[in-house]
């Protein structure tokens, strides 16, 4: 039992794929350290603004910008800004008494586990993505440990130790059952389910390629589909339905929404989900072993999101197709075509559960404890 008052600083920012692993994890660590201190230190700007003391932890803000690819005068102003948030990390953390500091990528990441290893304060990171963002490749020399979501990244980081844990997800992912989920959308017994995920920005080719699809499929209620459209391109994609002749209310096996609450029975509900390929996805998707069609957003950084597709493409757990390439009858055909092989969506299945990690909060907390317990 843990019984010193530890007291930990978690940091990652600016998007929902940084915050909520930091949010993960600062959860597990008031679990494994009861009476601790946990303190979460996010950018001036990013979501963490509003989604941090929603879910009840300290807040702290600093500067932080990050540069630009190209040569550019506002990488300047970039420049200073983070060398303004690193002086306040070192006071915060000092004032803090932090014993350890835990970074989850984004650009206040930088500041604040840099003054952490400036300060002598053990730092642990982790990277998300198959191809590390800038931010985790600058620390990760300076890290007692980095911890990853998939293997490919080590070749990639000049790390002195890392640790392959995979991403923690929420519990409620894992323990929903199929049964629960068909229940929850009154999806018919027998059935053949579809999850198509457009994301919380949306994404206008794979919503327009689903609407070719539903086309196809409409009224046919041995194959029913659950279209989750991102708020962006919700009212849009309703109306492209409609202009295709699709009438939501009577055809009875097409289900589109802006937003799904109930992500847990979405994905228990499935046979087979399309989606970007983003790391928390991929995470969720691998942990209850389900093959999907990934369509990774062409416009993230570095093009993480096809390094991170790709992985799961090599152990023939997902099939990939990239966003310039989609449209309706591209996408209508890959999914026929899996449908109606049952043996290799089994084996697909089987590939996905093999690359799942399900105990990944564990390992990130024994790895966060090792380096506890090591401390003078």
């Amino acid at each position: 039992m843990h019984r010193k008052k530890r007291v930990f600083v978690v940091t990652g920012g600016g998007t929902g794929g940084h915050i909520y692993p930091a949010l993960a994890i600062a959860r597990g660590l008031q679990e494994r350290f009861p009476g601790s201190t946990i303190h979460y230190v996010g950018g001036k700007r990013g979501l963490e603004n509003t989604i941090v003391p929603r879910e009840g932890f300290p807040l702290t803000t600093v500067h932080c910008r990050g540069l630009e690819r190209s040569l550019r005068l506002c990488n300047l102003a970039a420049i200073g800004d983070t060398v303004r948030g690193l002086g306040q990390s070192y006071r915060l953390l000092r004032r803090l008494g932090a014993d350890v500091v835990i970074g989850t990528g984004g650009f206040v990441a930088f500041p604040v586990v840099m003054a952490a290893t400036l300060a002598g304060i053990p730092a642990l990171i982790h990277e998300q993505n198959a191809f590390p963002g800038m931010t985790n490749r600058l620390l990760a020399p300076r890290a007692a440990a980095v911890m990853l979501t998939f293997p490919e990244a080590e070749k990639r980081l000049k790390a002195k130790k890392t640790v392959l844990t995979g991403l923690p997800i929420r519990p409620e992912i894992l323990s929903a059952t199929r049964e629960e989920g068909r229940r929850y959308f009154g999806l018919p017994e027998g059935s053949q389910v579809l999850l198509a995920l457009g994301g919380s920005r949306g994404a206008k080719r794979l919503n327009e390629a689903m609407v070719y699809l539903a086309r196809r499929w409409a009224g046919e209620p041995r194959r029913q589909v659950i279209h989750v459209t991102g708020e962006v391109n919700y009212e849009e994609t309703v109306a492209q339905l409609k202009a295709a002749g699709i009438s939501l209310d009577k055809c009875g096996n097409i289900k589109v929404m802006p937003y799904l609450d109930r992500m847990d029975y979405g994905l228990a509900a499935c046979d087979l989900c399309i989606g970007r390929a983003g790391a928390a996805f991929i995470s969720e998707v691998t942990a209850r072993g389900l093959p999907s069609i990934l369509v990774p957003y062409p416009h993230a950084a570095e093009n993480h999101q096809e390094a991170n597709a790709r992985s799961l493409e090599a152990i023939g757990a997902a099939q990939v197709i990239m966003d310039r390439e989609l449209d309706g009858q591209r996408l209508h055909d890959a999914v026929q075509e899996l449908l109606e092989q049952p043996d290799r969506i089994a084996k697909m299945a089987n590939a996905a559960k093999g690359a799942g990690r399900p105990e990944a909060l564990t390992m990130i907390l024994d790895e966060i404890s090792r380096v506890v317990m090591s401390r003078k």
